[in-house]
C-alpha cells in the first residue's frame, strides 16, 4: 500500500453543526425551509462520558437527501443568543443550492405562505439567493447558478467587470421576479433585467445587518 503524503486532496463539504439553546426550535424551522428530516436523535449523547453535567445536552441529526446527515444540532441548556454578535468573528452563512429558478421562486412562494420571508435577496451575478435567518439568527442562503453550466458562473466571477465593480450583487425584489417569470420571462431575461435595477426593493437592503 502506498499513501498518498503528498498530493493536496479536495474533500466535499459534508455536513454542519450548530449549538442552540432550542434544539427543537431548530427542527421545526430546518424541516419545511430546507426539507431536512430527522435521522436520528439522542437525549443524552454523552451517557458514556465521565462529565455528569453534559448529560443535559441533545443531540439531533438531520439531512435531506441520501447522506447520513447534513445538519447536526447539538443542544447546550443556557445557551443564549449574543447581542454582540456583529462584534464577533463567526461563520456568515450556510448556503444551499436549488435546481432552477423556478425551484427557488416556488421555494420562495411555499416558505412565504407559513410566514418565513427571506431578510434581503440578491442576483449575485453568477447566482441569485435568497437570505434567510433561522430562529438563532444564523443566516441561511438558498441560491441558484444563474448559468447552465458550473465553470461559467466561476468564469464570470473571475472575468465579470460588472462583478468587480459589484461583488455583493444587485438588490431584488422576489415577488416583482415572480410576476416577470409568470409572464412569460426567461431565467436568464430575469438575471439580465436584475442587473438592469428593474426589480429592487422598496427599500434598499442594510448590509450591516448580516455582517
Amino acid at each position: 500500500m502506498i499513501l498518498n503524503a503528498e498530493a493536496i486532496l479536495y474533500p466535499k463539504l459534508q455536513h454542519v453543526g450548530l449549538l442552540t439553546g432550542n434544539l427543537q426550535r431548530l427542527l421545526d424551522w430546518y424541516t419545511p425551509v430546507l426539507g431536512m428530516r430527522l435521522v436520528s436523535a439522542s437525549s443524552n449523547p454523552t451517557a458514556a462520558a465521565v462529565d455528569a453535567p453534559a448529560a443535559a445536552i441533545k443531540a439531533a441529526f438531520m439531512s435531506n437527501d441520501d447522506v447520513s446527515h447534513r445538519l447536526a444540532v447539538i443542544e447546550v441548556p443556557g445557551l443564549i443568543e449574543d447581542p454582540e454578535r456583529s462584534r464577533h468573528q463567526r461563520v456568515q452563512n450556510l448556503a444551499f443550492e436549488l435546481g432552477s429558478l423556478d425551484d427557488l421562486l416556488g421555494t420562495y412562494l411555499r416558505l412565504k405562505l407559513i410566514g418565513v420571508v427571506p431578510v434581503f435577496s440578491v442576483d449575485e451575478g453568477p447566482q441569485t439567493a435568497l437570505y434567510y435567518e433561522d430562529p438563532d439568527r444564523n443566516s441561511v442562503e438558498i441560491n441558484v447558478n444563474n448559468y447552465t453550466d458550473r465553470w461559467a458562473a466561476q468564469d464570470h466571477m473571475q472575468t465579470s467587470s460588472a462583478f468587480a465593480r459589484k461583488p455583493l450583487g444587485i438588490d431584488i425584489d422576489p415577488d416583482k421576479l415572480v410576476t416577470a417569470r409568470e409572464g412569460g420571462a426567461t431565467p436568464w431575461e430575469l438575471h439580465l433585467r436584475a442587473w438592469q435595477e428593474e426589480f429592487l426593493p422598496q427599500a434598499a437592503f442594510d448590509i450591516s445587518k448580516v455582517v
